[in-house]
C-alpha cells in the first residue's frame, strides 16, 4: 500500500476532530439539530484550517443515508463517497480553474436539476475569491433564490476581495488561527499515534512555524519525521522550521536595549553564515518584542506562548527595559518591517533596522528635557557636595526622543543658599544659573519653558536676564511672554534661583549676536520656525504628519 501524508491521513472526518474550531462546529451542530440550514455558507481564513473539510463534513451530514444531524456517520455509502470525493451530488469546483462567466452559467443551468440520489446537493467552491466579477454576477441569482435541494458553500482566504452582493447573501464563518497550545496538544496525539519521537520543545517549535495552520504543521512533523527516521531531534526541528533557538532572540534584544551595538553585528553576521532567512527572524523577534512590552504593561509570563524558563528570561529584560523603551523599540522595528520584507538585501536592512534601536539607550525623552531632568551621571562627591545643576536645553534633532544633554560645566549654587549677587561673575556660573531657570520655570509651567527654550540665547549679564528672540517665528515667544500669567512664572523663577531684584527683558533678534566664547555652554541658537519645536517634531515624527498651520493654541491664548 502506498505512503499517505500524515495530513491527509489525519484530515477530519467528524466535526469533533477539527481543531480549534469549536464555535464553528457549535453553530453547524446546532443548526443540523434544528434543522436550520442555510442556502448558503461562506467559510473564510487562513490556509489550512479546517475550511474546504468543514464543507465536506456538512455535506456528509446533510446527505448521510443515517440521517444524523450533527456528526456524520462515515459508515455509509454517501459519506465514503463524499470522503473519496466521486459523489454525484456533491461537487468541488476549485474556483482558479473554473472563473470564466461561460462556466459559471452552465453550472447554474445543471443545479435546477434535483439531486441522483442525495438528499441535497451540495456545491463546494474553494477560493472563491478567484471567481471574475461577471463570473459572481451569473452565480448572484441562483445563490440568492436557490432551488431547496441546494445548499452552496464557499471557502476562501481572502474574504475582502469576494463581492458584498454575495456575502449579504451567506452565513458567514470566520475560522481563526490555531493557538500554539491547542497546535502542538494534537501535534502531540498525532506523533504518539504514529510511532513518532519528538519533544515538547521540537513541538513547540513546529507548531509556531505552522502560522496556526494544522495542515501546514501537521506537514512540517511529516517532514521532520521523514528527515530523523521517526525522530524529531531539537536542532532539526529548529533548523527545518526556520526558526532559531530563544536564546539568540533574547541575546538580541537584551544587546539592542543595553546600545551594544558590537553584540547587534555578531548576531547578524551569525544569521548570515548559518543561511537564516532574515525576513523570517526579523519577523520572530517582532514577535518577541510584543511579548516582552505585554510583560512590561504587567501581563502575565505564563499567558505567552514560551517555554517557562524563556518567559521568565524575558520577563527580567522586560521589567528592566521599561514600557516607554519597548514600545519606542516596537515603533521604530515596525516601521522597517516593510522594507526587510520586501528589500532584496533583507540582512542589511534588518541588521540597519537593529542598529539604529540600539541607539535608542542613548536618548531622553522630550519630556524629560522640558521638565529639566538631569540624566547625566552625578559627579564625584566632595566634603560640602552642591546641588548638579541641570544641562542647558539644547536645540534637539526631530523624533520622538532627543539626544541627552551633557552635564553642566559647573555647579550651580545649593538652593538652600541663593546667590548673594545676582550678577554671575564667571561664564560658567551664569550658565548654571540659566539652567536652574529653566528648571524652575519647568516646574511651574512646561509650556512656558518651551517657549524659553525656543530663544536664540539666554544670558544674565549686569544683573538682567536677556532673552535673546530667534530670528524666525520670535512672534511665539514674545506673545508668551506678554501674557501676566507667564511673566509672573518667570518672575518667580528667577527670584528663587538668584534672589530678589534680577529683571529681565527680551532682545530682538537684529541685537542677537554669537555667544563669547566663555559661554559655550549656553543652548544653541534656534535655526528654525516654532513649527520644528523638539515637541512638535516628536508628534511629526509619530504619527508622520506634516504642519500646514501655525496658530495659537486656546490655552496659550488663556495664558
Amino acid at each position: 500500500m502506498s505512503y499517505q501524508v500524515l495530513a491527509r491521513k489525519w484530515r477530519p472526518q467528524d466535526f469533533s476532530a477539527l481543531v480549534g474550531q469549536e464555535a464553528i462546529v457549535t453553530a453547524l451542530r446546532n443548526g443540523l439539530a434544528d434543522g436550520r440550514i442555510a442556502h448558503a455558507y461562506l467559510f473564510s481564513g487562513i490556509r489550512g484550517v479546517g475550511k474546504t473539510t468543514t464543507a465536506r463534513l456538512l455535506a456528509k451530514a446533510l446527505n448521510c443515508e443515517k440521517g444524523a444531524l450533527g456528526d456524520p456517520c462515515n459508515e455509509c455509502v454517501i459519506c465514503q463517497e463524499i470522503t473519496r470525493g466521486n459523489d454525484l451530488d456533491v461537487l468541488e469546483i476549485d474556483a482558479a480553474t473554473y472563473s470564466k462567466v461561460e462556466q459559471v452559467r452552465d453550472l447554474t443551468e445543471s443545479l435546477r436539476y434535483p439531486p441522483v440520489r442525495d438528499r441535497n446537493k451540495v456545491v463546494v467552491i474553494d477560493e472563491v475569491h478567484r471567481l471574475s466579477r461577471q463570473a459572481f454576477d451569473a452565480l448572484l441569482k441562483i445563490v440568492e433564490e436557490p432551488p431547496p435541494h441546494l445548499v452552496f458553500v464557499f471557502a476562501t482566504t481572502e474574504i475582502e476581495a469576494v463581492p458584498a452582493t454575495i456575502l449579504s447573501r451567506c452565513q458567514e464563518y470566520r475560522f481563526r488561527r490555531v493557538s500554539l497550545g491547542e497546535m502542538a496538544a494534537y501535534l502531540r496525539r498525532v506523533a504518539d499515534a504514529e510511532a513518532i519521537t519528538a519533544s515538547d520543545a521540537a513541538l513547540r517549535l513546529i507548531a509556531r512555524a505552522g502560522e496556526g495552520s494544522v495542515r501546514d504543521s501537521v506537514a512540517l512533523l511529516d517532514q521532520l519525521a521523514t528527515f530523523g527516521a521517526g525522530t524529531i531531534r531539537d536542532e532539526d526541528a529548529a533548523r527545518l522550521s526556520g526558526s532559531l533557538d530563544s536564546g539568540f532572540f533574547l541575546g538580541l534584544l537584551a544587546a539592542i536595549l543595553g546600545g551594544d551595538a558590537l553584540a547587534v553585528v555578531n548576531a547578524t553576521r551569525r544569521l548570515d553564515e548559518e543561511g537564516w532567512d532574515p525576513r523570517h527572524v526579523f519577523a520572530q523577534f517582532l514577535g518577541l518584542c510584543r511579548d516582552a512590552l505585554h510583560l512590561a504593561v504587567g501581563g502575565r509570563a505564563e499567558g505567552l506562548d514560551l517555554p517557562a524558563d524563556d518567559a521568565a528570561a524575558l520577563a527580567a529584560v522586560a521589567g528592566e527595559a521599561g514600557y516607554e523603551n519597548l514600545l519606542r523599540l516596537m515603533h521604530l522595528l515596525l516601521r522597517s518591517e516593510d522594507t526587510v520584507r520586501r528589500s532584496d538585501a533583507a540582512l542589511l536592512a534588518a541588521e540597519i533596522a537593529w542598529l539604529r534601536a540600539a541607539e535608542l539607550p542613548k536618548l531622553v525623552q522630550v519630556e524629560e528635557l522640558l521638565a529639566g531632568v538631569d540624566r547625566a551621571p552625578a559627579a564625584r562627591p566632595t566634603a560640602s557636595p552642591p546641588h548638579p545643576a541641570p544641562a542647558p536645553v539644547p536645540r534637539p534633532t526631530p523624533g520622538a526622543a532627543v539626544p541627552q544633554p551633557a552635564p553642566a560645566s559647573a555647579p550651580a549654587a545649593p538652593r538652600s543658599e541663593p546667590p548673594r549677587r545676582t550678577e554671575p561673575t564667571a561664564a560658567p556660573a551664569a550658565t548654571a544659573s540659566v539652567a536652574r531657570l529653566l528648571e524652575e520655570v519647568s516646574r511651574r509651567r512646561q509650556a512656558l519653558a518651551a517657549h524659553l527654550g525656543s530663544a536664540s540665547r539666554l544670558e544674565i549679564d549686569n544683573g538682567e536676564l536677556l532673552i535673546y528672540l530667534p530670528p524666525t517665528g520670535s512672534e511665539m515667544l514674545a506673545r508668551a511672554l506678554e501674557r501676566d500669567a507667564n511673566r509672573q512664572v518667570l518672575d518667580e523663577a528667577l527670584a528663587e534661583v538668584a534672589g530678589p531684584g534680577l529683571r529681565w527683558r527680551t532682545v530682538a533678534a537684529a541685537a542677537s549676536t554669537p555667544a563669547p566664547a566663555a559661554r559655550t555652554e549656553a543652548p544653541p541658537p534656534a535655526e528654525r520656525a516654532a513649527t520644528e519645536h523638539p515637541t512638535v517634531q516628536a508628534v511629526l515624527d509619530i504619527f508622520g504628519g506634516t504642519v500646514a498651520t501655525v496658530e495659537p493654541s486656546r490655552r496659550e491664548e488663556e495664558e
